[in-house]
């Protein structure tokens, strides 16, 4: 399992490869420099039930502990991640 995360300065995504097959997608927005947004997260249904999800959410918040981000997660998915893991609330915004 390999998770992924491409950027074009505007928009971008973490996505989770196995055997080179997508499992799932995390998109978000920059709202300015030091900011995003999480917008949506979906999983592959063949990949269902595996945490999928939440492996993208985690990998989103290391990315922003890593470069002093915040996080506004707007996705119900992510917010529910949030609301559930004490431990990571310390990139909201």
């Amino acid at each position: 399992m390999k998770i992924q995360r491409d950027d074009n300065g505007k928009k971008g995504q973490f996505s989770v490869l196995v055997n080179e097959e997508e499992a799932g997608l995390m998109t978000y927005t920059w709202a300015g420099d030091h900011k995003f947004i999480i917008d949506h997260t979906e999983v592959n249904p063949d990949f269902s039930g595996k945490g999928i999800g939440k492996q993208l959410v985690m990998a989103a918040v290391e990315f922003a502990r890593e470069n002093d981000l915040k996080i506004l997660p707007l996705c119900p998915y992510a917010k529910s991640v949030f609301e559930r893991t004490p431990e990571i609330r310390d990139v909201l915004f």
